[in-house]
Protein backbone atom coordinates (compact mmCIF):
# COMPACT_ATOMS: atom_id res chain seq x y z
CA UNK A 1 0.00 0.00 0.00
CA UNK A 2 2.81 2.07 0.76
CA UNK A 3 4.65 1.63 -2.51
CA UNK A 4 0.69 2.50 -4.20
CA UNK A 5 0.74 5.69 -2.13
CA UNK A 6 4.42 6.69 -3.61
CA UNK A 7 3.83 6.02 -6.88
CA UNK A 8 0.71 7.94 -6.84
CA UNK A 9 2.37 10.93 -4.98
CA UNK A 10 5.11 10.54 -7.87
CA UNK A 11 2.22 10.38 -10.68
CA UNK A 12 0.80 13.33 -9.82
CA UNK A 13 4.10 15.67 -9.29
CA UNK A 14 4.91 14.78 -12.52
CA UNK A 15 1.32 16.06 -13.87
CA UNK A 16 1.96 19.13 -12.06
CA UNK A 17 5.63 19.80 -13.28
CA UNK A 18 4.28 19.18 -16.85
CA UNK A 19 1.38 21.83 -16.36
CA UNK A 20 2.48 25.55 -18.15
CA UNK A 21 1.17 27.54 -15.19
CA UNK A 22 2.52 27.98 -11.35
CA UNK A 23 1.50 25.48 -9.11
CA UNK A 24 2.40 26.73 -5.98
CA UNK A 25 0.83 24.67 -2.44
CA UNK A 26 1.58 25.35 0.91
CA UNK A 27 0.05 23.28 4.14
CA UNK A 28 -1.66 25.23 7.15
CA UNK A 29 1.39 26.04 8.59
CA UNK A 30 1.93 28.39 5.41
CA UNK A 31 5.02 25.90 4.71
CA UNK A 32 5.59 25.51 0.62
CA UNK A 33 4.86 21.55 -0.10
CA UNK A 34 4.96 21.56 -3.82
CA UNK A 35 6.80 24.60 -5.92
CA UNK A 36 6.84 24.12 -10.02
CA UNK A 37 9.61 25.49 -12.76
CA UNK A 38 6.94 27.31 -13.78
CA UNK A 39 6.25 29.56 -10.91
CA UNK A 40 9.29 29.50 -10.09
CA UNK A 41 10.30 31.28 -13.35
CA UNK A 42 7.36 33.98 -12.63
CA UNK A 43 8.77 34.98 -9.31
CA UNK A 44 12.52 34.61 -10.29
CA UNK A 45 13.51 32.30 -8.33
CA UNK A 46 14.78 28.65 -7.72
CA UNK A 47 12.65 26.11 -6.74
CA UNK A 48 15.16 24.97 -3.78
CA UNK A 49 14.72 28.51 -2.13
CA UNK A 50 11.03 28.01 -2.25
CA UNK A 51 10.36 24.05 -1.76
CA UNK A 52 9.98 23.82 2.11
CA UNK A 53 10.36 27.01 3.07
CA UNK A 54 7.43 29.11 5.24
CA UNK A 55 5.60 31.26 2.42
CA UNK A 56 6.65 34.60 4.49
CA UNK A 57 10.46 33.51 4.70
CA UNK A 58 10.52 33.24 0.47
CA UNK A 59 8.30 36.56 -0.31
CA UNK A 60 9.06 38.81 2.74
CA UNK A 61 7.09 41.75 1.31
CA UNK A 62 3.95 39.42 1.54
CA UNK A 63 1.97 39.07 4.94
CA UNK A 64 -0.35 37.11 6.57
CA UNK A 65 -3.56 39.82 4.83
CA UNK A 66 -2.01 40.21 1.90
CA UNK A 67 -0.81 36.46 1.00
CA UNK A 68 -3.52 35.12 -1.00
CA UNK A 69 -2.29 31.66 -0.47
CA UNK A 70 -2.51 31.92 3.48
CA UNK A 71 -5.74 34.10 3.50
CA UNK A 72 -7.43 31.12 1.72
CA UNK A 73 -5.90 28.73 4.52
CA UNK A 74 -7.35 30.67 6.77
CA UNK A 75 -10.85 31.44 5.29
CA UNK A 76 -11.09 27.87 3.54
CA UNK A 77 -12.64 30.21 1.30
CA UNK A 78 -11.22 30.16 -2.70
CA UNK A 79 -9.70 33.10 -4.24
CA UNK A 80 -10.28 33.61 -8.37
CA UNK A 81 -8.64 35.77 -10.45
CA UNK A 82 -6.94 38.18 -8.03
CA UNK A 83 -3.88 40.24 -9.02
CA UNK A 84 -1.19 40.06 -6.33
CA UNK A 85 2.27 42.41 -6.44
CA UNK A 86 4.97 41.45 -4.02
CA UNK A 87 8.85 41.18 -4.05
CA UNK A 88 10.86 38.58 -3.58
CA UNK A 89 14.19 37.87 -1.27
CA UNK A 90 15.92 38.80 -4.05
CA UNK A 91 14.51 42.20 -3.95
CA UNK A 92 12.32 41.71 -7.83
CA UNK A 93 9.04 43.27 -7.48
CA UNK A 94 6.46 40.33 -9.09
CA UNK A 95 2.77 40.78 -11.11
CA UNK A 96 0.81 37.76 -11.06
CA UNK A 97 -2.75 36.98 -11.58
CA UNK A 98 -3.80 33.59 -9.24
CA UNK A 99 -6.61 31.38 -8.88
CA UNK A 100 -6.53 30.21 -5.18
CA UNK A 101 -8.16 27.03 -3.84
CA UNK A 102 -8.35 25.09 -0.63
CA UNK A 103 -7.22 21.84 -0.59
CA UNK A 104 -9.66 19.63 1.36
CA UNK A 105 -9.45 16.20 2.65
CA UNK A 106 -12.20 14.61 4.98
CA UNK A 107 -14.14 18.12 5.13
CA UNK A 108 -10.77 19.12 7.25
CA UNK A 109 -8.50 21.88 5.35
CA UNK A 110 -5.06 20.53 4.61
CA UNK A 111 -3.52 23.54 2.88
CA UNK A 112 -4.12 25.16 -0.32
CA UNK A 113 -3.05 25.39 -3.82
CA UNK A 114 -2.29 28.85 -6.25
CA UNK A 115 -2.39 28.57 -9.70
CA UNK A 116 -0.57 31.32 -10.96
CA UNK A 117 -0.30 33.26 -14.42
CA UNK A 118 2.43 36.09 -15.42
CA UNK A 119 0.57 39.24 -15.23
CA UNK A 120 3.85 41.04 -15.73
CA UNK A 121 4.49 39.03 -19.53
CA UNK A 122 0.93 39.76 -20.13
CA UNK A 123 1.45 43.68 -19.46
CA UNK A 124 4.04 43.53 -21.90
CA UNK A 125 2.06 41.34 -24.30
CA UNK A 126 -0.64 44.48 -24.18
CA UNK A 127 2.41 47.09 -24.44
CA UNK A 128 3.39 45.54 -27.73
CA UNK A 129 -0.08 45.89 -29.02
CA UNK A 130 0.27 49.83 -27.84
CA UNK A 131 3.28 49.81 -29.83
CA UNK A 132 1.34 48.49 -33.11
CA UNK A 133 -1.65 50.34 -32.44
CA UNK A 134 0.86 54.14 -31.92
CA UNK A 135 2.48 53.22 -35.10
CA UNK A 136 -0.01 53.18 -37.02
CA UNK A 137 -0.91 56.75 -35.78
CA UNK A 138 2.09 57.98 -36.43
CA UNK A 139 3.52 59.17 -39.87
CA UNK A 140 2.03 61.52 -42.76
CA UNK A 141 -1.77 62.49 -42.99
CA UNK A 142 -1.97 59.53 -45.53
CA UNK A 143 -0.57 57.52 -43.69
CA UNK A 144 -3.58 57.73 -40.79
CA UNK A 145 -6.26 58.14 -43.44
CA UNK A 146 -5.61 54.49 -44.53
CA UNK A 147 -6.44 53.07 -41.14
CA UNK A 148 -10.14 53.17 -42.54
CA UNK A 149 -10.38 50.86 -45.57
CA UNK A 150 -14.03 50.85 -46.54
CA UNK A 151 -16.11 53.72 -47.19
CA UNK A 152 -20.72 53.44 -47.50
CA UNK A 153 -19.85 52.68 -51.05
CA UNK A 154 -18.48 49.16 -50.47
CA UNK A 155 -21.23 48.29 -48.33
CA UNK A 156 -22.88 46.30 -51.12
CA UNK A 157 -26.73 46.88 -51.10
CA UNK A 158 -30.36 47.06 -53.79
CA UNK A 159 -32.32 46.69 -50.38
CA UNK A 160 -34.19 49.98 -49.83
CA UNK A 161 -34.07 49.31 -45.65
CA UNK A 162 -30.88 48.53 -46.04
CA UNK A 163 -30.05 52.07 -48.22
CA UNK A 164 -32.17 53.88 -46.33
CA UNK A 165 -30.08 53.37 -43.32
CA UNK A 166 -26.87 54.56 -45.12
CA UNK A 167 -28.73 57.52 -45.93
CA UNK A 168 -29.39 57.99 -42.15
CA UNK A 169 -25.90 57.46 -40.87
CA UNK A 170 -24.26 59.63 -43.45
CA UNK A 171 -26.34 62.50 -41.66
CA UNK A 172 -25.73 61.41 -38.66
CA UNK A 173 -22.09 60.58 -38.88
CA UNK A 174 -21.42 64.39 -38.72
CA UNK A 175 -22.54 64.68 -34.96
CA UNK A 176 -19.72 64.09 -32.14
CA UNK A 177 -22.85 62.10 -30.72
CA UNK A 178 -21.23 57.97 -29.79
CA UNK A 179 -23.11 55.75 -31.61
CA UNK A 180 -24.89 52.17 -31.06
CA UNK A 181 -24.75 49.35 -33.67
CA UNK A 182 -26.60 46.39 -33.11
CA UNK A 183 -26.20 43.30 -36.06
CA UNK A 184 -25.60 39.70 -35.76
CA UNK A 185 -22.27 37.85 -36.64
CA UNK A 186 -21.45 38.85 -40.16
CA UNK A 187 -23.45 41.73 -40.95
CA UNK A 188 -21.00 43.93 -41.55
CA UNK A 189 -20.71 45.95 -38.15
CA UNK A 190 -17.39 47.54 -38.69
CA UNK A 191 -17.68 48.43 -42.41
CA UNK A 192 -20.63 50.14 -41.43
CA UNK A 193 -18.58 51.86 -38.97
CA UNK A 194 -15.83 52.76 -40.76
CA UNK A 195 -18.33 54.18 -43.30
CA UNK A 196 -19.73 56.71 -40.40
CA UNK A 197 -15.99 57.49 -39.55
CA UNK A 198 -15.46 58.68 -43.74
CA UNK A 199 -18.38 60.59 -43.90
CA UNK A 200 -17.74 62.41 -40.29
CA UNK A 201 -15.99 65.43 -39.62
CA UNK A 202 -13.02 63.38 -37.82
CA UNK A 203 -12.48 61.24 -41.34
CA UNK A 204 -8.97 63.37 -41.36
CA UNK A 205 -8.19 61.74 -37.39
CA UNK A 206 -7.24 58.28 -36.70
CA UNK A 207 -9.87 55.57 -37.12
CA UNK A 208 -8.82 52.34 -33.80
CA UNK A 209 -10.98 49.35 -33.76
CA UNK A 210 -10.83 46.75 -30.78
CA UNK A 211 -12.56 44.02 -30.04
CA UNK A 212 -13.49 43.44 -26.53
CA UNK A 213 -13.97 39.59 -26.68
CA UNK A 214 -10.24 39.55 -28.13
CA UNK A 215 -8.18 40.82 -24.99
CA UNK A 216 -8.07 39.19 -21.69
CA UNK A 217 -10.04 41.03 -19.27
CA UNK A 218 -6.67 41.93 -17.25
CA UNK A 219 -5.44 43.27 -20.24
CA UNK A 220 -8.22 45.53 -21.31
CA UNK A 221 -7.98 48.50 -19.13
CA UNK A 222 -4.64 49.17 -19.71
CA UNK A 223 -4.88 48.60 -23.55
CA UNK A 224 -8.15 51.04 -23.70
CA UNK A 225 -6.48 53.73 -20.59
CA UNK A 226 -2.58 53.32 -20.68
CA UNK A 227 -0.23 52.54 -18.13
CA UNK A 228 1.45 55.12 -16.20
CA UNK A 229 5.52 54.28 -15.05
CA UNK A 230 5.78 51.42 -12.27
CA UNK A 231 2.05 50.66 -12.45
CA UNK A 232 3.84 47.24 -12.84
CA UNK A 233 7.22 45.33 -13.06
CA UNK A 234 8.76 47.60 -16.05
CA UNK A 235 6.20 49.81 -16.58
CA UNK A 236 6.49 53.01 -18.25
CA UNK A 237 4.35 56.08 -19.73
CA UNK A 238 1.75 54.86 -22.44
CA UNK A 239 -0.68 55.88 -24.13
CA UNK A 240 -3.73 53.98 -24.34
CA UNK A 241 -6.20 53.62 -27.31
CA UNK A 242 -8.27 56.37 -25.93
CA UNK A 243 -5.11 58.67 -26.14
CA UNK A 244 -4.42 57.07 -29.38
CA UNK A 245 -7.70 57.31 -31.32
CA UNK A 246 -7.78 61.39 -29.99
CA UNK A 247 -9.29 63.70 -32.96
CA UNK A 248 -11.13 60.77 -34.38
CA UNK A 249 -13.06 57.14 -33.33
CA UNK A 250 -12.44 54.46 -31.16
CA UNK A 251 -14.61 51.59 -32.24
CA UNK A 252 -15.30 49.22 -29.45
CA UNK A 253 -16.74 45.74 -30.68
CA UNK A 254 -18.06 43.32 -28.78
CA UNK A 255 -18.46 45.88 -26.00
CA UNK A 256 -21.33 43.19 -24.13
CA UNK A 257 -17.75 41.35 -23.90
CA UNK A 258 -16.18 43.99 -21.51
CA UNK A 259 -16.25 43.88 -17.85
CA UNK A 260 -19.11 45.79 -16.15
CA UNK A 261 -16.23 47.60 -13.91
CA UNK A 262 -14.68 48.91 -16.79
CA UNK A 263 -17.74 49.75 -18.48
CA UNK A 264 -18.48 52.14 -15.51
CA UNK A 265 -15.23 53.30 -16.36
CA UNK A 266 -16.08 54.10 -20.06
CA UNK A 267 -19.43 55.48 -19.02
CA UNK A 268 -17.16 57.97 -17.16
CA UNK A 269 -14.97 58.80 -20.01
CA UNK A 270 -18.14 59.49 -22.39
CA UNK A 271 -19.57 61.68 -19.47
CA UNK A 272 -16.76 64.21 -19.09
CA UNK A 273 -13.87 62.79 -21.80
CA UNK A 274 -11.23 62.88 -18.97
CA UNK A 275 -9.10 59.68 -18.59
CA UNK A 276 -7.06 58.41 -16.06
CA UNK A 277 -4.16 55.74 -16.84
CA UNK A 278 -3.60 52.58 -14.95
CA UNK A 279 -2.03 53.39 -11.69
CA UNK A 280 -1.43 57.28 -12.82
CA UNK A 281 -3.18 59.83 -10.60
CA UNK A 282 -3.42 62.63 -13.64
CA UNK A 283 -6.52 63.21 -15.54
CA UNK A 284 -5.80 63.23 -18.92
CA UNK A 285 -8.34 65.28 -21.95
CA UNK A 286 -9.63 62.67 -25.04
CA UNK A 287 -11.41 64.45 -27.75
CA UNK A 288 -12.64 60.83 -28.79
CA UNK A 289 -15.93 59.59 -30.85
CA UNK A 290 -16.69 56.61 -29.32
CA UNK A 291 -19.09 53.78 -31.56
CA UNK A 292 -20.17 50.71 -29.91
CA UNK A 293 -21.22 47.46 -31.26
CA UNK A 294 -22.58 44.35 -30.02
CA UNK A 295 -23.48 41.01 -31.98
CA UNK A 296 -25.89 40.32 -29.02
CA UNK A 297 -29.45 42.41 -28.97
CA UNK A 298 -29.33 44.86 -26.23
CA UNK A 299 -32.26 44.06 -24.74
CA UNK A 300 -30.71 40.54 -24.41
CA UNK A 301 -27.31 41.96 -22.75
CA UNK A 302 -29.32 44.39 -20.15
CA UNK A 303 -31.04 41.38 -19.53
CA UNK A 304 -28.34 39.01 -18.33
CA UNK A 305 -26.18 41.88 -16.69
CA UNK A 306 -23.60 41.88 -19.52
CA UNK A 307 -24.28 45.66 -20.40
CA UNK A 308 -24.85 48.32 -18.41
CA UNK A 309 -28.20 50.00 -18.31
CA UNK A 310 -26.32 53.68 -17.81
CA UNK A 311 -23.87 53.21 -20.11
CA UNK A 312 -26.30 51.69 -22.88
CA UNK A 313 -28.21 54.48 -22.31
CA UNK A 314 -25.49 57.29 -22.41
CA UNK A 315 -24.42 55.34 -26.08
CA UNK A 316 -28.22 55.30 -27.57
CA UNK A 317 -28.26 58.68 -28.80
CA UNK A 318 -27.96 56.90 -31.94
CA UNK A 319 -28.80 53.02 -32.92
CA UNK A 320 -28.15 51.22 -35.76
CA UNK A 321 -29.74 47.88 -36.03
CA UNK A 322 -28.09 46.18 -39.29
CA UNK A 323 -30.67 43.70 -41.19
CA UNK A 324 -29.46 40.23 -41.67
CA UNK A 325 -29.35 39.03 -45.39
CA UNK A 326 -32.12 36.85 -44.71
CA UNK A 327 -34.78 39.58 -43.80
CA UNK A 328 -33.44 41.44 -47.46
CA UNK A 329 -33.75 38.57 -50.14
CA UNK A 330 -33.05 40.55 -52.59
CA UNK A 331 -28.93 41.37 -51.67
CA UNK A 332 -28.79 36.96 -51.90
CA UNK A 333 -28.90 37.21 -55.72
CA UNK A 334 -27.46 40.55 -55.86
CA UNK A 335 -24.69 39.88 -53.65
CA UNK A 336 -23.79 36.37 -54.89
CA UNK A 337 -23.46 38.14 -58.40
CA UNK A 338 -21.54 40.61 -57.28
CA UNK A 339 -18.52 38.63 -55.33
CA UNK A 340 -18.94 35.90 -58.32
CA UNK A 341 -17.52 39.26 -59.96
CA UNK A 342 -15.30 40.02 -57.54
CA UNK A 343 -13.10 36.14 -57.53
CA UNK A 344 -13.39 35.91 -61.26
CA UNK A 345 -10.95 38.81 -61.45
CA UNK A 346 -8.60 37.27 -58.50
CA UNK A 347 -9.11 33.64 -59.57
CA UNK A 348 -9.13 34.64 -63.15
CA UNK A 349 -12.17 32.64 -64.30
CA UNK A 350 -15.20 33.34 -66.26
CA UNK A 351 -18.13 32.25 -64.60
CA UNK A 352 -21.25 33.22 -66.00
CA UNK A 353 -24.07 33.08 -62.82
CA UNK A 354 -25.85 30.01 -60.76
CA UNK A 355 -28.09 27.76 -62.31
CA UNK A 356 -31.11 28.34 -61.65
CA UNK A 357 -32.22 25.52 -58.60
CA UNK A 358 -28.75 27.14 -57.04
CA UNK A 359 -30.73 30.55 -56.66
CA UNK A 360 -33.49 29.29 -55.32
CA UNK A 361 -31.65 27.55 -52.34
CA UNK A 362 -29.79 30.38 -51.79
CA UNK A 363 -32.95 32.98 -51.27
CA UNK A 364 -34.53 30.25 -49.22
CA UNK A 365 -31.93 29.53 -47.32
CA UNK A 366 -31.19 30.95 -43.55
CA UNK A 367 -27.45 32.64 -43.77
CA UNK A 368 -26.86 32.58 -39.89
CA UNK A 369 -23.70 33.76 -40.86
CA UNK A 370 -25.23 36.54 -42.79
CA UNK A 371 -23.20 37.89 -45.73
CA UNK A 372 -19.62 36.97 -44.77
CA UNK A 373 -21.15 33.08 -45.05
CA UNK A 374 -22.23 34.05 -48.61
CA UNK A 375 -18.67 35.53 -49.65
CA UNK A 376 -17.30 32.59 -48.40
CA UNK A 377 -19.43 30.16 -49.72
CA UNK A 378 -19.13 31.61 -52.89
CA UNK A 379 -15.08 31.76 -52.38
CA UNK A 380 -15.39 28.32 -52.16
CA UNK A 381 -17.90 27.23 -54.76
CA UNK A 382 -16.05 29.85 -57.46
CA UNK A 383 -12.47 27.70 -56.35
CA UNK A 384 -13.91 24.45 -57.11
CA UNK A 385 -16.27 24.67 -60.37
CA UNK A 386 -15.04 23.42 -63.65
CA UNK A 387 -17.97 25.00 -65.27
CA UNK A 388 -18.74 28.55 -66.12
CA UNK A 389 -22.08 28.11 -64.22
CA UNK A 390 -21.79 27.55 -60.35
CA UNK A 391 -24.21 24.75 -59.21
CA UNK A 392 -25.46 22.92 -56.75
CA UNK A 393 -22.74 20.49 -57.10
CA UNK A 394 -20.52 23.32 -56.29
CA UNK A 395 -21.55 24.00 -52.52
CA UNK A 396 -19.84 23.28 -49.81
CA UNK A 397 -20.01 19.89 -47.55
CA UNK A 398 -22.24 21.05 -44.99
CA UNK A 399 -24.69 23.08 -47.39
CA UNK A 400 -24.88 19.83 -49.72
CA UNK A 401 -26.50 18.30 -46.22
CA UNK A 402 -28.74 21.12 -45.33
CA UNK A 403 -29.96 20.88 -49.11
CA UNK A 404 -30.71 16.74 -48.61
CA UNK A 405 -32.61 17.62 -45.42
CA UNK A 406 -34.72 20.13 -47.22
CA UNK A 407 -35.35 18.15 -50.03
CA UNK A 408 -36.14 15.21 -47.67
CA UNK A 409 -38.38 17.79 -46.09
CA UNK A 410 -40.22 18.37 -49.30
CA UNK A 411 -40.72 14.56 -50.20
CA UNK A 412 -42.43 14.65 -46.35
CA UNK A 413 -45.07 17.29 -46.38
CA UNK A 414 -47.87 15.19 -45.73
CA UNK A 415 -46.17 14.07 -42.45
CA UNK A 416 -47.71 16.77 -39.74
CA UNK A 417 -45.37 15.71 -37.23
CA UNK A 418 -44.14 18.14 -34.96
CA UNK A 419 -41.90 16.84 -33.38
CA UNK A 420 -40.32 15.32 -36.56
CA UNK A 421 -40.32 18.50 -38.48
CA UNK A 422 -38.95 20.34 -35.69
CA UNK A 423 -35.96 17.83 -35.77
CA UNK A 424 -35.22 18.49 -39.25
CA UNK A 425 -35.12 21.96 -38.79
CA UNK A 426 -32.80 21.65 -36.10
CA UNK A 427 -30.61 19.85 -37.98
CA UNK A 428 -30.64 22.51 -40.43
CA UNK A 429 -29.54 25.16 -38.44
CA UNK A 430 -26.71 23.36 -36.59
CA UNK A 431 -25.38 22.61 -40.11
CA UNK A 432 -25.52 26.04 -41.22
CA UNK A 433 -23.87 27.24 -37.84
CA UNK A 434 -20.92 24.79 -38.44
CA UNK A 435 -20.58 25.66 -41.71
CA UNK A 436 -20.19 29.03 -41.15
CA UNK A 437 -17.72 28.62 -38.28
CA UNK A 438 -15.45 25.87 -40.12
CA UNK A 439 -16.48 23.00 -37.65
CA UNK A 440 -15.96 25.00 -34.52
CA UNK A 441 -18.35 23.81 -31.60
CA UNK A 442 -17.39 26.71 -29.77
CA UNK A 443 -18.28 29.48 -32.42
CA UNK A 444 -21.39 27.64 -33.54
CA UNK A 445 -23.18 27.32 -30.13
CA UNK A 446 -22.77 31.05 -29.48
CA UNK A 447 -24.47 31.32 -33.62
CA UNK A 448 -27.24 29.23 -32.26
CA UNK A 449 -27.75 31.20 -28.93
CA UNK A 450 -26.77 27.55 -27.35
CA UNK A 451 -24.84 26.40 -24.43
CA UNK A 452 -21.43 24.07 -25.75
CA UNK A 453 -22.69 21.34 -24.28
CA UNK A 454 -25.80 21.64 -25.43
CA UNK A 455 -24.89 21.80 -29.17
CA UNK A 456 -22.20 18.59 -28.69
CA UNK A 457 -25.42 16.67 -27.13
CA UNK A 458 -27.47 17.38 -30.21
CA UNK A 459 -24.55 16.94 -32.54
CA UNK A 460 -24.23 13.77 -31.35
CA UNK A 461 -28.22 12.56 -31.29
CA UNK A 462 -28.15 13.62 -35.08
CA UNK A 463 -25.18 11.95 -35.72
CA UNK A 464 -23.67 14.94 -37.09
Amino acid sequence: MGQLTALTQEVLAAILKSIDEGIHVVNTDGKTIFYNEVAAKHDGMEVKEVLGKHLLTAFPSLTEESSTLLKVVRTGKPIYNQTQVYVNVHGTRIDTMNTTLPIFVDKEIIGAVEIAKDYSRMKLLSERLLDLQKGLKKGSRKRVKKQVNYTFNDLKTVSPAFNSMKDEAKKLAKSDSPILVYGESGTGKELFVQGIHHESLRAAGPFIAQNCAAIPETLLESILFGTAKGSYTGAVERKGLFELADGGTLFLDELHAMPIELQAKLLRVLEDGLIRRVGGAENIVVNVRVIAAVNLHPSKALKEHKLRSDLYYRLNVFTFSLIPLRERKEDIKFLSDYFIGVFNKQLQKNIKGMELELETFFANYYWPGNVRELKHTIEYMMNVCEMNILAIEDLPVMLKQQLTIVHSSHQQLENLSLRKNLDELEKSLILSAMEETDGNINQAAKLLDIPRQTLQYKLKRFSL
